[in-house]
């Protein structure tokens, strides 16, 4: 009796911890979410096409989120576990590095944007208008790629020292600005001309520029006391870099199998109309809210369990995993009930189309009962990645993605007449594919690298 009333307890002391780490990560997914979701409920009164140019753009610039967010994911995990180790000269150097992986990614980026972004759309099945619009908007947002990956690197940084409230309060004043001068320079205001699609695209840079600045004001003041000026930043070291490219190129790989295969199915969505595709688009957008919670408490988790680990403290960091686990399945299943009883009344939010709204809805209804499944695929990726297992979740998010997803669409949407239901059952049969696998290495305690496989040498000092 005794053991149960200590082990409720700290359970629920863990509970606690998770999710005062989790809450503001989750607030500043929804504020980041909420980007998005403007953009496409404002442009889906201009009209489908322009919601169609940007989801295909989006799902392009996703493909860029991946590197970026991987060079985040390397410096918050070194950061959070040198930490825990006591090493905060370490922990600087790292993050000084990773702010110079971030530009050099940037501007590669956006060099590639220049170059190719029309011949992309094409190959996506993009024409006529929505291959003009998708055009430029993707060079207005893309060209300057090195705000998007100084967004996701500075924010990790932040993370990586167990502060998740900056980011949290950065992302809420962007957002607040982001849709006032979204609804400004698409619809007009006073003496500033509408300008539809490009409006939703200079409003994205502009925000994206003052998060940056945001930020690196907050990280100057932070315990790492990076500034602007510091010549560390701007001088590669080749030991680092290799660390945050071992660390970081799975964590990249898996993200990147997913975007690419998600252009490859977006391709296949598209054949079945401009208006079953905005659907999914919209669909998308409003699924997109479930994410915030699961990455939120992968963050929470990714964080705690690198300490821990960090300070050789392993059960714990199990337990962590376990309980960001449960929490995150029983949370994201209440969300997935509101998607199954309010789909319709959601897509009648962005259209009047009766066939949308339908679409709409089929998607939605059929997300309600992917829910929990997504939450265990979320949190677990956060718990390896905390665990300095990177690889795992890219092979099976290589084999999910492309074999059943991709393939899934193709069959069941196309081939076999399913529609968007097929779409969305093809999604539903990954996640729960990759849920399976994870959870199975999970509790076989086959999940953590140890320190001759994470890059890290324990207790020894990174030379200048």
């Amino acid at each position: 009796m005794g053991n149960d009333l200590s082990e409720k307890q700290s359970w629920r002391s863990q509970s606690k911890v998770i999710l005062a780490l989790a809450t503001p990560a989750i607030i500043e997914n929804f504020f980041q979410t909420i980007i998005g979701f403007v953009d496409t409920y404002f442009l889906s009164k201009v009209g489908l096409d322009e919601v169609t140019a940007v989801g295909l753009t989006n799902a392009i610039i996703l493909v860029y989120f991946a590197i970026f967010m991987s060079i985040g994911v390397a410096a918050n995990i070194f950061i959070a576990k040198y930490r825990g180790a006591n090493e905060h000269e370490n922990a600087k150097k790292v993050a000084q590095q990773s702010i110079f992986l971030a530009c050099f990614t940037g501007l590669i980026f956006g060099i590639f944007t220049l170059v190719f972004s029309s011949p992309i759309l094409k190959l996506m099945g993009a024409e006529g208008n929505v291959l003009t619009l998708g055009t430029v908007y993707f060079n207005i947002v893309a060209i300057p790629s090195i705000l998007i990956s100084l967004m996701f690197v500075l924010s990790s940084i932040i993370r990586g020292t167990g502060d998740t409230k900056t980011p949290m309060k950065v992302s809420i004043w962007i957002n607040i600005l982001h849709i006032l001068l979204d609804y400004i320079f698409i619809f007009g205001f006073l003496f500033i001309p509408s300008m539809g699609i490009i409006g939703a695209a200079i409003a994205t840079v502009i925000v994206r520029l003052v998060g940056v600045l945001l930020l690196w004001r907050f990280l100057g003041n932070s315990e790492l006391k990076i500034r602007i000026l510091d010549k560390n930043c701007w001088m590669p070291n080749k030991t680092i870099q290799l660390q945050l490219l071992t660390m970081g190129g799975p964590a990249a790989g898996e993200r990147l199998v997913m975007r690419l295969g998600q252009v490859l199915y977006f391709g296949f969505i598209i054949q079945l109309g401009t208006n079953t595709f905005a659907a999914h688009q919209i669909a998308g957008s409003i699924e997109v809210f479930s994410y915030m919670i699961g990455y939120g408490l992968a963050t929470a988790a990714t964080i705690l369990i690198a300490q821990h680990i960090g300070a050789n403290e392993y059960d714990k960091a199990k337990q962590v995993g376990t309980t960001v686990t449960i929490l995150s399945i029983f949370i994201m299943t209440i969300l997935g009930s509101f998607l199954f009883f309010f789909a319709e009344w959601l897509g009648q939010l962005f259209t009047n189309d009766p066939d949308v709204i339908r679409d709409i809805r089929i998607a939605l209804q059929i997300d309600a009962f992917i829910q929990p499944i997504l939450a265990i695929v979320l949190v677990l990726t956060g718990v390896f990645q905390g665990g300095g297992n990177t690889k795992y979740p890219m092979y099976i998010t290589t084999i999910g993605i492309w074999v059943i997803r991709t393939v899934g669409v193709y069959v069941l949407g196309i081939s076999l007449g399913f529609g968007i239901a097929g779409v969305w059952i093809a999604i539903g049969l990954d996640n729960a594919f990759r849920a399976w696998l994870l959870w199975r290495k999970f509790s076989k305690d086959q999940w953590i690298q140890f320190q001759q496989k994470d890059g890290i040498s324990r207790k020894t000092t990174i030379s200048s």
